[in-house]
């Protein structure tokens, strides 16, 4: 993606944050391996004195140096885009429900999905027991669908708004056939809707189907019918059933049998709406021996007032196939005092269903006010792999929970997580991982490893850790 290197650049500090070690021990259960390791460091940043033995930089230096420049950096994304919308009333009601299915133009099962969604979250309450702390959610102020005014059916990009092209221009996302990413497949999405999913046509040729999961319902209805809520119940979680009910627009992807997905598929986030909440769903099957690298990124508009993203993100990995499936979480994170910023409240979840499957989670997250997700995998084929690489990055007044789980069902299975959060200002930064060894999953494996840096005197860092 040369064209939007800024979008990606926290991802160098995948590189810049060093490694400590510490063990919490080797375990067995049956024939079940485990193993874990957890550091946390403490860093007080004030001015350095030079090294005695030389004039130039310690590697040290350079990358403290690196580390305070990204925190110091300014919110480029914060604009907001001028163009028309229509929007749906605000509030939450089973109407509501209905409104989307029909401006949708959804099948009957679409809506009785969502309708037996809707009658689930009744019942639930929103989870307190997590670090974060924030104001109950007003789910009667949000706006549940907020879409630009276009054809109901655009036949070619020079259809769609321009100001909607110069939006994802300016974020490194051209869309436009001259100027498109030659090798990346991108899925446009803004505020509640698909404007526009590039090089389907290449990919298509290669059996791959990869369309908003609007399109999805309707054009290919057996496939969305088999997989949707397959990995992530509409009852899993409070906001996995919200998002169950009203979700709006996100991707769809599906690589047939024996088959390399040619190009990276990508789809990228934009809320615009000051009233708005985005609840996307993405939905990634990977037929047997299949091969799909996902990459996903998101920003918002620098609102003084907090905004809902609750998706749901579900993985299908078939038989010796693999999914690779990276986030570079940019949303807003509010001002320095704590105003604005997105609260990002996410379900991600895959499942290496058949023998030899692999999924790996990677993530950046330097971006909204308060984060709470654990991208997992259930591991229920014999020698499947999960792997999880996260960096989360909190300043000022920004809060995350987040971390894993590695459910261990199958023969053989093996997984990875690693783990590292930086802290500074006064913002607090929660790693929460869970290894689960069933009762099957004989010769299984974990590594973990979990680092915090502590910049400054009042940021914080907890880790909890589960083995079971």
């Amino acid at each position: 993606m040369a064209t939007s290197t800024s979008l990606f650049s926290p991802c160098a500090l995948t590189a810049k944050l060093g490694v400590g070690h510490a063990s919490y021990g080797p375990g067995r259960r049956a024939s079940v391996r485990r193993r874990g390791r957890l550091s946390v460091v403490a860093v007080q940043t004030g001015p350095q004195k030079p090294s005695p033995s030389s004039s130039q930089p310690s590697a040290a230096e350079d990358e403290a140096d690196a580390l305070q420049n990204l925190l110091k950096r300014e919110y480029k994304y914060g604009f907001v885009s001028d163009f028309e919308s229509f929007s749906i009333p605000k509030g939450l009601s089973e109407a509501t429900v209905r409104r989307i299915s029909e401006l949708k133009a959804e099948p009957a099962w679409m809506l009785d999905f969502r309708l037996a969604a809707y009658r689930r979250f009744l019942t639930m309450v929103e989870p307190t027991w997590s670090d974060n702390e924030y104001a109950p959610v007003d789910l009667q102020s949000i706006c549940f669908y907020s879409a630009p005014k276009t054809k109901p059916k655009l036949n070619s990009l020079d259809e769609v708004d321009p100001e909607l092209l110069k939006t994802f221009d300016r974020l490194g996302i051209p869309l436009t056939e001259q100027k498109r990413l030659a090798n990346v497949a991108v899925d446009a999405v803004i505020d509640s809707t698909s404007i526009a999913t590039t090089h389907r046509e290449a990919l298509m040729a290669k059996g791959v189907i990869f369309c908003s999961i609007s399109e999805a319902v309707r054009e290919y209805p057996d496939l969305v019918k088999r997989y949707l809520g397959s990995i992530v119940p509409p009852g899993d979680n409070y906001y996995a059933a919200l998002n169950s009910a009203v979700f709006s627009d996100g991707s769809f992807c599906y690589v047939p049998k024996d088959t390399v997905c040619p190009m990276e598929i990508s789809t990228y986030f934009r809320i615009n709406d000051k009233e708005t909440g985005q609840f996307e769903r993405t939905l990634i099957v990977a037929d047997e021996r299949s091969t799909i690298s996902y990459l996903e990124g998101c920003t918002a508009p620098a609102y003084d007032s907090n905004q809902l993203h609750a998706a749901v993100v579900e993985l299908v990995c078939e038989e010796g196939a693999e999914i690779k499936y990276s986030t570079v979480q940019n949303w807003y994170s509010g001002d320095e005092e704590g105003r604005g910023g997105i609260y990002n409240f996410v379900t991600k979840r895959g499942r290496c269903k058949g023998r030899g499957s692999k999924i790996s989670w990677t993530q950046v997250e330097t971006g909204s006010a308060i984060t709470w997700k654990y991208p997992s995998v259930e591991l229920v084929g014999d020698d499947t792999v999960g792997e999880f690489y996260s960096v989360a990055l909190t300043k000022d007044c920004q809060q995350a929970d987040t971390g894993t789980k590695m459910i261990h069902k199958g023969k053989n299975s093996r997984s990875r997580i690693i783990s590292k959060g930086i802290s500074a200002g006064k913002s607090r930064n929660c790693y929460r991982g869970l290894v689960q060894m069933n009762s099957g999953a004989e010769n299984a494996y974990n590594s973990s490893q979990c680092d915090s840096l502590l910049i400054g005197d009042n940021a914080a860092a907890n880790t909890y850790p589960t083995i079971q």
